[in-house]
């Protein structure tokens, strides 16, 4: 059986750390240019070089992706970019314009280079073409079902790897290409700023009434006809397995921390659970779509994997996300009073029950019993986003802890 790699996005240093803690066997994460987000708030060179050195000290890989399609102005400023990053030493990059490709090939010879699923890798003939230029790992197009990816397995040598995306958010457009946002905005998706018109609401305009905005209701809310559900595949790591996918990539470079340490933690122990023994995999079925669940989601689907899907991939019944936990922040440190250190992301109280959500499985509900500022002051609340704060939690808050308070 191939080793499976747990590949985790990661929008900022502090989210990399989560991912690391959490359960990631690598992370990916964008610098400053070149890669498909824009709007996350990415890595500088030194945060790339400190979130590196944080990884690498705990076994996990860091790879950067320069996934633009770019135009000619792009070229030496890419190569520019490839000079520092080769000082700066990640495990891998992940490319789909070939003249990125070969500019890299040039100027780090002896990097590893993954080809991103951006580049429409839908057959084995193009994984093979790939290979025949010095890649080592193609992700696959989401369009592709499990019985298309274990024909590519075995066309493909056995040295090269298949990475595929296992759970996030579903592009409406074809593995990723879409001109959607450049027609609407002029902000091209191809070049990292895709403004998400797929989650916009949509009325019909009759041409002889220009102006006169119909509306379509799919429910009370309006028509969302390009909103597409979330890919969750946590019933199926055996099937993702056995496909030969050598590592399971979750999407979500914008996501919070909750959310990455929900993913990454879930997918950890599934996959740990099936190699040691599939019973166990399936006595904890349970507790995995739980889990899954208690992060913002837009309902879920198996996208293409089990062949192509229907209308149940589209959202009828809610445009909007599941919400059923919020995230209140990230135990940085604990002081000599065993007070929990953190940055507050959203409100709550004294009093409150709330969940410690711990690295290694375990949740723990407690009662927060005090709330203080950076000068020792009280207070009854946290209702100031980024406000830094020491919570008594009776003890029980360890660094990279996640709180979190379960929505009514």
């Amino acid at each position: 059986m191939r080793k499976t790699e747990l590949l985790i996005p990661a929008g900022s240093l502090d989210v990399l750390k989560t991912a690391v803690i959490y359960g990631a066997d690598a992370v990916y994460l964008g610098g400053e240019a070149f890669g498909l987000r824009a709007k996350a708030k990415n890595f500088t060179n030194e945060e790339i070089r400190e979130g590196i050195a944080f990884a690498h000290e705990r076994g996990v890989k860091v790879y950067i992706t320069a996934n633009i399609f770019a135009h000619n102005d792009d070229l030496p400023g890419v190569e520019e970019y490839f000079k520092e990053l080769g000082e700066i030493g990640p495990d891998a990059l992940i490319i789909s314009d070939p003249g990125v490709f070969m500019t890299a090939k040039r100027i780090l010879p002896e990097m590893e280079i993954h080809i991103s699923t951006q580049a429409n890798n839908t057959n084995y003939g193009t994984y093979q073409f790939w290979y025949g230029l010095g890649a080592k790992r193609v992700v696959s197009a989401r369009e592709l079902s499990l019985k298309e990816i274990r024909e590519i397995r075995d066309h493909i040598p056995e040295d090269m790897e298949i990475e595929s995306f296992i759970h996030g958010a579903m592009c409406i457009s074809y593995s990723g290409r879409c001109l959607l946002s450049n027609y609407f905005t002029g902000r091209d998706a191809n070049q990292g700023a895709c403004t998400h018109p797929c989650r916009w609401k949509y009325s019909v305009v009759e041409e002889t009434r220009p102006g006169e905005y119909m509306p379509v209701y799919e429910n009370d809310r309006g028509t969302f006809i390009f909103n597409s559900k979330d890919l969750c595949m946590i019933e199926h790591v055996p099937e993702m397995i056995e496909a030969g996918i050598d590592s399971f990539k979750i999407e979500g470079r914008m996501k919070t921390a909750l959310y990455v340490a929900t993913v990454a933690r879930t997918y950890r122990k599934a996959i740990d659970d099936y190699l040691e023994s599939p019973e166990k995999y399936r006595e904890n079925l349970e507790w995995y779509r739980e889990e899954i669940g208690k992060c913002t989601y837009r309902e879920f689907t198996t996208g293409f994997y089990f062949g192509k899907p229907g209308s149940d991939t589209q959202i009828y019944d809610s445009s909007t996300y599941v919400k059923n936990y919020t995230y209140l922040g990230t135990v940085e440190e604990t002081d000599g009073r065993g007070l929990g250190r953190i940055e507050q992301k959203n409100k709550f109280s004294v009093g409150e029950t709330i969940e410690i959500m711990k690295p290694d499985g375990r949740n723990v509900e407690v009662t927060v019993k005090g709330i203080f500022r950076e000068d020792g002051e009280s207070q009854e609340s946290a209702p100031h986003p980024q406000q830094v704060l020491f919570i008594d939690l009776d003890g029980q808050a360890e660094p990279y802890d996640i709180l979190r308070k379960r929505e009514d």
